[in-house]
Parts: structure tokens; sequence; C-alpha cells
């Protein structure tokens, strides 16, 4: 067996040709090409293993290097640097210590996640991208009205505030500019909305996301980005283990009896985690007892901390329902149900009715009771298609209690009714 460490860069490659014995067969330095990369990996010995670390243009090489050799390995760069560092460091050296700990066995591998996760994550990647750009733009046209002393609308982006920014009387400097602003972002806008159907789709095939859009603050979006990023939940041991490999647990400092535990260390994905952050925002008016935790956290610390930490607390139950097959018993059914029926309509366009033909009609029909019926939890999940949800542990009755949230999780067992508002006529016009 021979062992290849390839030091990969964006134009050239540096490469370290190892044999069993450690002894180096060859070296090579050459500019990067799917061609020349074939052609190297071509006068080679076989059999060959390569190794490369994680950088911008991995999974590109890893595409051509696969069909080439026996097999090829994704190296951690940060842990591979713990391990084997030096006082030289260059393009040589670098290749030569991958082939080396290849050779060993102790190089720390990355999880190579398949073609279909890839298209997810680069579809959850671009999207999010769209949306700062959104944002980005958004925040010039508020600062180009602010520069002008220009009181805006509440809502500036709304239709009515869209017709008001149109006929707003601008000096013709600062009306091209917003005018070049405001097709921009329409231009992000329509960009954005064509981009949700593939998102949608790749939603609806896979059960994994509809089952965490039952979370609160959780949509199709963060499901989908969120599912992306994990991959194989069966890499994950533990749901401690998901929240380190999301950069959601703090960085610890250690030595003898001193311990200090600093920030959290933002490894991983960073999109799934800035998802989940966003998620977390959702979950401080939230009835259940991630909203009870978020509360109480909130009341002793900033509100960031109480934000990292439920995101956390999302990421720890995701990897329960995920392991489990078993959707959050603490949703709530009619935000739960409104989620998955936007999802539904959006791929299938499938509206379902409340009622059937043939079947009586509420009690409440013709009166003046403007309430809605809501249905329990357990019919909102069935009517999804998604599994039931298991009995509740006895020290998940115990935590309930504590926070004073049994009542409310009884309640959602049940169906209910809640209040309507019955629009007001509007006048007739003076010309009737």
């Amino acid at each position: 067996m021979h062992y290849l460490g390839i030091d990969v860069h964006k134009k050239v490659v540096a490469a370290c040709l190892l044999d069993e014995d450690g002894q180096i067969v060859k070296r090579a330095r050459f500019d990067l090409s799917a061609q020349r990369l074939s052609a190297f990996i071509g006068s080679l010995p076989h059999p060959c293993k390569v190794v490369l670390e994680a950088t911008t243009n991995t999974w590109a090489v890893v595409d051509v290097l696969t069909p080439l050799v026996d097999e090829v390995v994704v190296s951690n760069p940060m842990r591979t640097k713990a391990i084997a560092s030096a006082k030289i460091k260059c393009d040589r050296v670098d290749a030569l210590v991958l082939a080396q700990l290849l050779r060993t066995d102790f190089l720390p591998r990355v999880w190579q996640p398949d073609a279909a996760t890839r298209q997810a994550r680069a579809l959850a990647h671009r999207r999010s991208v769209l949306v700062r750009d959104r944002t980005r733009l958004k925040n010039r046209i508020h600062s180009l009205l602010a520069q002008r002393l220009i009181v805006a609308p509440a809502c500036l982006f709304s239709y009515a505030a869209r017709q008001w920014l149109a006929e707003l009387s601008l000096p013709p400097c600062a009306r091209g500019e917003l005018d070049t602003l405001l097709v921009l972002l329409d231009t992000i806008e329509k960009e954005i909305s064509q981009l949700q159907q593939p998102i949608d789709q790749l939603a609806w095939n896979d059960p994994a996301v509809r089952l965490l859009m039952t979370l609160p603050g959780v949509n199709v979006t963060v499901a989908q980005g969120l599912i992306a990023a994990i991959g194989d939940i069966d890499r994950f041991r533990t749901p401690a283990h998901l929240a380190a490999y999301l950069g959601l647990v703090p960085s610890t400092h250690q030595s003898a009896e001193h311990c200090y535990h600093g920030p959290i260390t933002k490894h991983g994905n960073s999109q799934a985690r800035w998802l989940l952050s966003e998620a977390a925002q959702c979950v401080a008016s939230h009835p259940g007892p991630l909203g009870h935790f978020f509360r109480k956290l909130a009341t002793r610390k900033h509100r960031n901390v109480a934000v990292i930490a439920t995101a956390r607390k999302l990421a720890e139950i995701a990897w329960h329902m995920l392991i489990k097959n078993e959707p959050y018993r603490y949703a709530t059914p009619q935000a739960t149900a409104d989620k998955l029926a936007r999802l539904r309509v959006s791929v299938t366009g499938c509206r379902r009715r409340s009622s059937t033909k043939g079947q009586p009609r509420s009690p409440y029909y013709g009166t003046a009771d403007p309430s809605r019926p809501v249905k329990s939890l357990p019919e909102v999940l069935q009517s999804e298609s998604l599994p039931a949800m298991q009995p509740l542990a006895p020290g998940e009755v115990r935590m309930l209690q504590d926070s004073h949230c049994l009542p409310w999780q009884q309640s959602l067992q049940q169906p209910s009714r809640r209040p309507g508002v019955r629009k007001a006529r509007k006048p007739p016009h003076p010309s009737d």
C-alpha cells in the first residue's frame, strides 16, 4: 500500500508519496485542475490511499480522486495541527505530515457527506447568503432616509410603504440610488422566492425535516438547514456530541485546580448555528418548557446568553427526536398544523377542508361565536402522517410540575377553540 498526502490550495497542489515503510517515493508540485490531478494519480503505483485537509475545494477534489484510488481520506485541519505541528511550515512538510499520519493511522478524519447532503447544504447556504444580502440592502435604504432626516413608516417594505417610497420626493442623486436599491431588493426577493420551491421539495421528501418542524421556532428552512448540517445522526453518540459539533458548547481551559469556561467554541457549521439561534429567538414567548427555560435564564443573564443556551437545547432535543423518531411533544397544535400545511400546499397544492361531505355541522355553526376549532396535538400529528408521541416519563412529569407547565401540556391532548375576530364591515361609499 502507498500513501499520498496532498496539500491542496486554490491554484496549486503539493504532493508527497510514501511506501509502507514510510520512505518518500515521490514528490510533486503542479497546478490544480481536474485533468492534471487525474494524470498525476494515474502515474502512481497502486494500491494507494490519498489524504487531504478540509478546505474550500475539498469535495471537488474528492470527487475527482474517488474513482482513481482505493480510499480518499479528509482530515480535520485543526486537530491535525494539534497532533503534528512543526517549526518549519511549508507545503512540502504539510504533504509529508499528512501522508505519515495516514500511514500510521493517527489521522483525525472528517465525515464525508454524500451527494444529496452536499446538495442540501448548498441550497441552504445559497438561501442564507441571499437573505443576508436582502438585509444589507434594507439597511442601506434605512440609512439613505436617515441621512436626509426623513421619518420612514414603521414597516418600510410593506406594499403601502413601497408605494410611499416610489412617490417620495428626493434629490436626483438620492432618487437614483434609492431606485437602484429597490431594483436590487426586488431581484433578491424573487431569487429567494424561486429558491424556496426546491427547498420545500427536499423537505417534503425527507420525514426527518417534517419531524423537526414540530419544534417551536423551527420552520421548513431551519429544519432543512439543520438536517443538511447534521447529515447522518447516528454518528453522534449523545446529544452533547451534536451540540459540540455545532459549536454550541462553552470553551474550556483547565490546568490543575484551575478551570475556566469561556464563550462557545463556534466550531462546526456556522450556518446551522445561526439558524438555531434564529429559532431560539422565537421560543421566548412559547408557553411550554422551552419558553420557561428561556425566560428563567433571561432574568438572570443577558438575553443573548439565553438565546445561545436555548439554541443548544434545540439541538439536543433535535437529537432525541431524530434518534427516537418522535415529534416534539410540547408543540402548540395550531402553529404546528399551520407550518406543516404551508409545506404541503407549497409542494402538492393539496388544501384540506375542515369538514367532509356528509359530516354533521359544528354546534357553533350559525351562532354569533366567531371562535374556530383547534385540533389536539395527537390529531395534528396523525393528520400529517407523523409518528405518535410516547407517554411521559416520571422525571418529565416532575419537570413539568416544577415549571408549572403540566396543565398546559395536558390541554394539548384535547381539542379546543381559539378566539376569532369578526371583521368589521366597511362603511358604504358616499357615492353609493
